[in-house]
């Protein structure tokens, strides 16, 4: 795709998110929008943010489980990245208002103290790198009209990243089978999806090692001090103003969000 499309793209996409209006597919309007196009349309996105004055602080992966690739029709992981304006603290209200068409996840989030530069990394490097995880939330949002994408558009769209939440209790992932962790998350008090661990790609640990090894190949790390969110272990929940979610998963801790 021509440079010059590439930088318009992304230049939609980053009006598109300024003033929470969605915008048509990529994907439908360039049938020849390719996933190495989507990748440059989403580092476009992100240095516009960067030069606003927003601050990396970690990374993430998306459609990792079956249900969100179900719901979306998306069957392969993405990533994109995290940003210091897309976290809210726990407790603290998430304003609707900022968003387009916000859906929750459960996730177990890695908080790194080494950095992992791949290829080659392995689930046991993961957990040698690996400060703690603890429950989060991601808030994702789409800027595609509907939800209506393509994996070219959700990429393109930095993963379709809204916000996230991050709970307090930190764990060591070494004494826990990362795989049979049990998430449940509600609603106003209502159960509305679980899961556990082995949804996203079998493991939380094996997410972030193809995370590692998919940016290694691009000469990308993930940094020590960097939030990793490791996928969904459930399907997306939508929201709306006036919600309360919370989530808790076994072994970790839990998380609570709050909608205005």
């Amino acid at each position: 795709m021509d440079p010059s499309l590439i930088s318009d793209l992304g230049d939609e996409l980053w009006r598109a998110q300024r003033s929470q209006t969605a915008i048509n597919p990529l994907s439908d309007r360039y049938p020849q929008l390719s996933i190495e196009d989507a990748y440059q349309i989403q580092q476009h996105v992100i240095a516009r943010q960067l030069d606003a004055g927003a601050r990396m602080v970690g990374k993430k992966i998306g459609v990792t489980s079956e249900a969100v690739m179900t719901l979306l029709n998306v069957h392969q992981p993405d990533f994109g990245y995290l940003l210091n304006t897309m976290l809210c603290a726990e407790g603290d209200p998430i304003d609707t208002s900022k968003l387009i068409q916000p859906k929750a996840e459960g996730e177990i989030a890695f908080v790194l103290k080494h950095d992992l530069s791949g290829p080659g990394i392995s689930v046991a490097d993961v957990l040698r790198a690996t400060e703690g995880v603890l429950v989060c939330f991601e808030i994702v949002d789409s800027r595609i009209r509907d939800w209506k994408i393509r994996i070219e558009d959700t990429i393109a769209d930095n993963a379709s990243c809204g916000m996230f939440v991050l709970g307090s209790q930190l764990v060591d992932p070494r004494s826990l089978d990362l795989r049979t962790c049990g998430m449940v998350l509600e609603r106003n008090g209502v159960v509305v999806t679980t899961g556990a661990g082995a949804a996203a790609l079998n493991s939380p640990a094996n997410a972030v090692a193809w995370l590692a090894n998919t940016l290694g190949r691009l000469g990308v790390s993930l940094k020590a001090g960097e939030v990793i969110l490791s996928g969904s272990l459930g399907t997306m929940v939508p929201v709306k103003s006036g919600d309360n979610l919370h989530v808790s998963i076994g072994g970790i801790g839990q998380c609570s969000a709050r909608f205005v």
